[in-house]
């Protein structure tokens, strides 16, 4: 059984197959169809399931390119097949995601799984999300593309960026320079995020006029926070109080996002994981949405993937 995809021109061909076949070998490879490009048709050969799910993906990446899309990245690829393995769907063609904003490269940003794609609906739906999973689901990346789109939209006037300083006691009094010199290696995660998205100078201009603020969750306590995005990475490091302080920080035309891996807790055992109350307390609390991530989200190297699923199975 053959199907055959018509192209539009041997440009989109070349964007398609990618640097040396490489996108027609991994999807041969991995959903077991034979793939020949012949000029500008496309045919895929296999079984009637398999060519079903080739053609989609063929059709969605395809309509990616039409869109704009400069090219189609291997982890892309990776992510979509590994949804359609999984029998997730991808979204239907022309209903594909332009990508949230891009890199100071010029590099388009936006989400690549089932699980990121709610991810950043339920941000642009609600003023409280909570994003709960592992490293390398782009929880914090993710939404950092996300206030700094609405940033540039002037839907919000800054950008405020937090995390628990953990060990800010005994432990942190021992390292070289002022306090600022001692948070910021805390800090550096999202300072990363941030300068992938914006021109160095632009962002050494904001932090000075405070349009953007990176701080330690400490600093947040007795503040009103209106018109802002903020950002709470880590939040599995903060304790019941610390995380009632925060959320209550909130002010008009404000947007929160908590990202936290419950698997990760840096807090002294026995002392109570604020995000793990909030997601007893808060789950019925109109407003606030709870995105949960899987191994299946990871945009990394697959080994990390297959790793947080076999930690994931040996838990049950």
């Amino acid at each position: 059984m053959d199907k055959i995809v018509r192209l539009q021109s041997q440009q989109e061909a070349q964007g398609l197959i990618g640097a040396h076949d490489v996108n027609l070998k991994n999807i041969e490879r991995e959903l077991k169809v034979k793939i020949l490009l012949r000029g500008e048709h496309l045919k895929i050969s296999g079984s009637a399931s398999n060519i079903k799910k080739a053609g989609e993906l063929i059709e969605y990446l395809l309509s990616g390119l039409r869109s704009g899309n400069d090219e189609i990245g291997e982890t892309d690829l990776s992510c979509m097949i590994s949804d359609l393995k999984k029998k997730k769907k991808i979204p239907q063609v022309g209903q594909l995601d332009p990508g949230i904003t891009r890199s100071w490269a010029g590099k388009q940003i936006g989400p690549k799984t089932t699980g990121q794609r709610e991810y950043v609906e339920a941000i642009h739906k609600h003023d409280i999300v909570f994003g709960v999973g592992p490293a390398g689901t782009g929880k914090t990346y993710l939404a950092m593309a996300c206030a700094v789109e609405e940033l540039k939209k002037q839907q919000v006037r800054r950008i405020i960026l937090t995390r628990p300083a953990i060990e800010a006691g005994e432990s942190l009094g021992f390292l070289p320079g002022d306090m600022q010199a001692k948070i910021s290696p805390y800090l550096r995660p999202l300072y990363d995020a941030l300068y992938d998205m914006m021109d160095p100078a632009r962002i050494e201009k904001y932090i000075e006029s405070g349009i953007i603020e990176v701080a330690p969750l400490a600093y947040m306590r007795g503040r009103t926070l209106n018109d802002a995005f903020i950002i709470l990475d880590e939040a599995q490091n903060c304790t019941a109080e610390q995380m009632k302080m925060f959320l209550t920080r909130l002010g008009f035309d404000s947007k929160a996002v908590i990202t936290g891996d419950l698997t990760q807790s840096d807090l002294p055992q026995g002392k109570p994981i604020g995000l793990l109350q909030a997601q007893e307390i808060l789950k019925e609390v109109n407003g606030i949405k709870f995105i949960y991530f899987s191994g299946s989200d990871v945009v990394r190297h697959s080994l990390v993937q297959r790793i947080i699923e076999a930690y994931e199975k040996a838990a049950q």
